[in-house]
C-alpha cells in the first residue's frame, strides 16, 4: 500500500502559516517503517481541490489529509470528497451527537455543519473539542491544526492499520562517484532499473570543482549488493572513482 498526504489550505501557499504535517507525517510513519510516496499541497480553490482529490482518490493509496473541514465558506474539503465521491453530504449522527454533546445549544446554527459529511463515512474521533474528523475508504479527513489531527493520526494508524508495518526499504548502499557525471553512468542505471525492479534507485549529482554523484540502492540486501557490484564495476572501467558513502562529505 502506497501513503500519500494531502495538505490544503490557502494559507499555506500564501506564507501566511508554515506548513508542520509533512515533517510529523514523516517522522510517525517512520516510527512504524512506513514512508510517503506522495504530497500534494493545494489551496482552498474550488477546482484545484476538485482536481487533487480526484487524483488521490482514485487511487487505492492510503491517503492523510489536513484542513479544510471547517464550516466557514473557505472551508470545502467535506463538499469536494463528496462530488468526488458522488454522494450527498448529510448530518452524521455520530459526528453530531459528538458537535452536541460539546457544545449544546451553542452547535447550532453553524457548528453543527461540521457533522454535515458525505454519505459513507466513519467518524476520526477529535479528543480536542470532540469536532470529529472523517474516513472514506482509505482516505482520512482530518483538520488543519496540529493539535487535532496529530493524535487522529496515530488513533486512525493503531485502529485501523496496525497490521501496516515495515513497508519501507530494510536496506541501502550509497556510494559516492567522482568524476563522472550522470549521462555517463545512465545506461548502467537503466540496466539496474531493468533487472531489479524492486529496489529503489537515485541518482543525486553534487556541484563542484569536480563531478560528484551520490548513487543509492534500496531494498533487499541482497539485491543490492550484487546490483551495486554491476554499478561498481561500470564506474572503475570508465575510469571514474568511487567510496562508500559518509554522511557530512
Amino acid at each position: 500500500m502506497k501513503i500519500g498526504a494531502l495538505i490544503i489550505g490557502d494559507e499555506i501557499l500564501s506564507g501566511k502559516r508554515q506548513d508542520k504535517h509533512f515533517a510529523h507525517l514523516q517522522l510517525v510513519l517512520a516510527k512504524r517503517e512506513l514512508e510517503l510516496s506522495w504530497t500534494l499541497i493545494v489551496g482552498d480553490d474550488p477546482q484545484q481541490l476538485e482536481r487533487a482529490l480526484r487524483f488521490s482518490m482514485s487511487s487505492p493509496d492510503l491517503v492523510f489529509s489536513f484542513g479544510g473541514i471547517g464550516a466557514t465558506p473557505d472551508d470545502r474539503t467535506r463538499q469536494t470528497a463528496a462530488l468526488v465521491k458522488g454522494v450527498e453530504i448529510k448530518p452524521h449522527p455520530d459526528a453530531v451527537k459528538a458537535i452536541e454533546g460539546q457544545f449544546g445549544e451553542d452547535a447550532y446554527p453553524n457548528r453543527i455543519l461540521m457533522g454535515h459529511l458525505p454519505e459513507g463515512s466513519r467518524i476520526i474521533p477529535n479528543t480536542i473539542n470532540r469536532v470529529p474528523g472523517f474516513s472514506l475508504d482509505n482516505h482520512h479527513f482530518m483538520p488543519g491544526f496540529p493539535e487535532m489531527s496529530w493524535p487522529m493520526l496515530e488513533w486512525i494508524l493503531d485502529t485501523h492499520y496496525p497490521h501496516l508495518q515495515g513497508l519501507r526499504p530494510k536496506s541501502e548502499r550509497i556510494i559516492t562517484i567522482t568524476k563522472g557525471r550522470e549521462s555517463d553512468l545512465l545506461p548502467t542505471m537503466n540496466e539496474i532499473v531493468a533487472q531489479y525492479p524492486q529496489l529503489k534507485l537515485s541518482s543525486l549529482p553534487k556541484l563542484g570543482a569536480e563531478p560528484q554523484i551520490e548513487f543509492s540502492l534500496r531494498g533487499d540486501a541482497e539485491q543490492i549488493e550484487k546490483a551495486m557490484q554491476h554499478v561498481i564495476s561500470a564506474v572503475e572501467a570508465a575510469g571514474f572513482i568511487w567510496s562508500d558513502y559518509t554522511p557530512g562529505k
